[in-house]
């Protein structure tokens, strides 16, 4: 008993907590650089990780979440942050302006009905659907809108998290593939699909990429929420 209180003290304590957070993510990156294979994404080593310590140690989700509370924190000026990339390229974002909205909006609209004709495919039912419609944007609008049309938070999130991933993985191949080359489709395409994964993929392919692909996500967000609540409304949801 007294083993297992001592255990207690020296993990479960905020500064360990932000060294599990942090020291995971960097054995991430050193597999990912090891490796040299794109698949091997820090998310892929260090969610699992985490995972097995807090359940090893018997920990709290709730403890180690509000553990990071400076991590949280610190979202918010890294998304921020994006706004001087866009003001540096202000200039390219107004000559491409019709585009980007023509891009965001039909992304937008995109990602909805492509969960609503493929779920039904996949024998998933009405909740799922609800569910699964906000994918493309950041997980606390995903949250949000998948709470005010009745759906699963829970399963909202873990979609954000992997459309986000694949499109972080696959989508400079895809893209090379395609041979996409202009740096405002590319930002488009990163941003509209794989929110904060992927822009932070699209800074290191360059930063009209990087600049695009972070207003891509804030118009997301703004569409994303209009979009759902009145595409249920029209098929009777």
């Amino acid at each position: 008993m007294e083993e297992e209180m001592m255990a207690g003290e020296i993990f479960c304590n905020v500064p360990m907590m932000l060294l599990l957070t942090v020291g995971s993510y960097l054995l991430g990156l050193w597999v990912k650089k090891k490796s040299g294979l794109s698949l091997m994404h820090p998310f892929i080593i260090s969610i699992p990780v985490i995972i097995a310590v807090i359940k090893s140690l018997d920990i709290s989700p709730d403890y180690y979440v509000k553990s990071n509370f400076i991590i949280d924190f610190m979202l918010g000026p890294c998304v921020v942050s994006l706004g001087y990339l866009l003001y540096r390229h202000r200039r390219t974002v107004r000559e491409h302006i019709v585009g980007i909205m023509s891009a965001v909006v039909t992304g937008s609209i995109t990602g909805v009905v492509s969960v609503y004709l493929l779920c039904p495919l996949l024998g998933l039912d009405e909740l799922f659907i609800r569910s699964l419609e906000a994918k493309s944007v950041t997980s606390p609008i995903a949250m949000d809108i998948t709470r005010s049309i009745g759906g699963d938070a829970s399963l909202a999130v873990v979609s954000v998290i992997l459309s986000g991933f694949i499109g972080a993985v696959i989508g400079p191949a895809v893209m090379k593939l395609l041979r996409i080359k202009d740096p405002v489709a590319r930002g488009l395409a990163m941003g509209c699909s794989s929110h904060g994964l992927g822009t932070a993929r699209a800074i290191e392919l360059g930063a009209v990429e990087g600049a695009v692909s972070g207003l891509s996500i804030a118009l997301m967000g703004v569409l994303t929420s209009l979009i759902v609540p009145l595409f249920n409304l029209l098929v009777g949801f």
